[in-house]
């Protein structure tokens, strides 16, 4: 008696990791230093170089790369900092670290990004900086927060955690911005397992978050070890430091996947294009580059159009067929820790977040397995 074969579920995202990654985190482990050190160092340097920016400082995260920036903004208690609700959560909490009131912000439909008409009317005298997220890989129009908030001598934060391979105005996502926080997170295209990194212009400043992420020490561990002479040489603390490192293992992974960067931009947009055409006609809009940049699709999200089934009918549908389909992205005014902290109505947060779903898109995503999800997409759809 035959049967009707069981393929396997299509996940939303694989990181794109091979042997030369696990040789390199090997070898890491082999030289005896495992904590932050040589190769933190080795990335730092590489990572400014492929933005073109002044300085970069490795962290265990994207959101301590945030609270990192708040911080070196000079945002406190007291400040206000205007943000998206449509971000993972990590960026409003960011600013509820530092003791400061994260203030949201609608976001442009199309690209799931704030923009200078959704800031400006939010801005006070309170208002210190703003965080200005590249959602799901798009880039934000920087200049154009930027030239809204100016005035105020407000700081603009990039929150590009989505962003690594984005481009915007012709440069790297974040190469433009004084201060820029990069999340290395498995569902990212380039990752460490966890790990961050902050990029700013003043040399000053990357020295002052080199010693805050290292519990304020005045000389890493790293350069008391490499020194002659290190057993002697007493660091002191100036200021309330945090536990924000990246360890070599993790570096070492890093520095493998930033050479692998642009083949991975180049086969997802590749692959979001060929969505494209596999969905033409089912009234479904697909996240598409901006007129001032390109996406390297880090997230391929789609709106179903009026008409469609709810979401959850169309992710129980999708799950059925053996695709693992996620929802959009959330909005942080609807949670627990700040509901019914919004200020001003948010329909366009709240219609992408009610609304998108994510489709899988990942490096080594097949033809076949493309199919499949675009099939059974079209068949939830009806």
């Amino acid at each position: 008696m035959s049967s009707t074969p069981v393929l396997p579920n299509i996940p939303v995202m694989v990181p794109w990791l091979g042997e030369e990654e696990a040789e390199a985190a090997a070898e890491a482990v082999r030289s005896g230093w495992v904590a932050q050190g040589p190769r933190v160092a080795a990335f730092e340097r590489a990572f400014a170089e492929y933005l073109g920016v002044e300085h970069a400082v490795a962290v265990s995260s994207c959101t301590t790369a945030l609270h990192l920036a708040l911080i070196g903004a000079g945002v406190g208690p007291g400040d206000e900092v205007v943000v998206p609700s449509l971000s993972f959560i990590a960026t409003a909490n960011a600013v509820t670290y530092v003791g400061a009131v994260p203030v949201f912000a609608d976001v442009d439909p199309a690209t799931g990004n704030l923009t200078a008409a959704t800031v400006e009317p939010l801005l006070t005298g309170r208002t210190r900086a703003v965080i200005a997220v590249d959602q799901g890989g798009v880039p934000v129009d920087l200049d154009a927060v930027r030239a809204a908030v100016a005035p105020r001598g407000v700081t603009v934060v990039e929150d590009a955690a989505c962003g690594a391979g984005s481009v915007y105005r012709g440069r790297p996502v974040g190469a433009g911005a004084d201060l820029a926080a990069y999340s290395f997170h498995p569902r990212k295209l380039l990752t460490t397992g966890e790990g961050g990194m902050v990029t700013c212009r003043d040399g000053e400043l990357a020295a002052r978050l080199r010693r805050l992420r290292e519990h304020g020490m005045s000389v890493s561990a790293a350069d008391r070890h490499a020194s002659a002479g290190g057993a002697n040489l007493l660091e002191t603390y100036d200021e309330i430091g945090f536990n924000h490192r990246m360890t070599d293992i993790q570096a070492a992974v890093g520095l493998v996947q930033l050479r692998k960067l642009p083949a991975m931009v180049a086969r997802r947009r590749e692959l979001a294009d060929r969505y494209r055409e596999l969905l033409a006609g089912t009234g479904l809009r697909l996240v598409a580059d901006p007129e001032h940049g390109t996406t390297n699709y880090q997230s391929c999200w789609v709106l179903p159009p009026d008409g469609a089934p709810d979401r959850a009918e169309l992710l129980a549908r999708l799950a059925g067929a053996g695709v693992s389909a996620r929802r959009g992205i959330m909005a942080a005014h609807l949670e627990a820790p700040y509901k019914g902290s919004a200020r001003v109505p948010l329909p366009a947060t709240e219609l992408l977040t009610r609304r998108s779903l994510i489709l899988p898109l990942f490096h080594a995503l097949t033809e076949e397995q493309q199919d499949r999800v675009a099939a059974a997409l079209r068949a939830a759809l009806g």
